[in-house]
């Protein structure tokens, strides 16, 4: 399930993490994990389910494993941080469209304030009955559903001023 601009998703979101680690702030992982019947990809033990390797956990940081798109359905993500007093959320990763759209809203739906850092998010081009709709226009439409209502879209670079 190959993206448009992962690598460059992939190093801004490893400048976010690592500003989150300079100021001690907690950072949870989502890693994805297909199980249905029939899955092709983000099967367990193969390469494309493993974490970025430029964004790699540190063996403090948690990690959240998930079998659907949100990152809130039947895991243990909402405990987490409430537990941990955490109501505000910085979202980055993949797929825009899936993962990163479905947990932005489940979030809102809890109660979480959110912000999607956008150039720390990839995507991928679609196509609905017949037509190609290109990773840009795929990006740009998400953010702007998500923006409207759901979270605050920044840059990398706006996020960190």
């Amino acid at each position: 399930m190959e993206l448009v601009g992962t690598e460059e998703a992939a190093k801004n979101i490893q400048v976010l993490i690592e500003h989150f680690r300079s100021k001690n702030l907690p950072i949870i992982h989502v890693q994805h994990f297909c199980l249905q019947e029939g899955a092709t990809f983000f099967l367990p033990n193969t390469e494309g389910a493993e974490i970025n390797s430029l964004v790699k956990p540190k063996e403090s940081e948690t990690i959240v494993q998930k079998n659907f798109p949100s990152a809130f359905r039947d895991t243990e993500l909402d405990n987490i941080l409430k537990t941990r007093g955490i109501n505000e959320l910085i979202i980055v990763g993949a797929m825009t469209h899936m993962c990163i759209d479905t947990s932005t809203r489940a979030a809102f739906d809890l109660g979480y304030s959110c912000q999607v850092v956008s150039d720390a998010c990839a995507t991928r081009d679609l196509e609905w009955n017949g037509t190609v709709v290109k990773s840009t226009d795929v990006q740009a439409a998400y953010m702007a559903a998500l923006g409207w209502c759901f979270a605050k879209i920044l840059t990398t670079q706006e996020y960190l001023k």
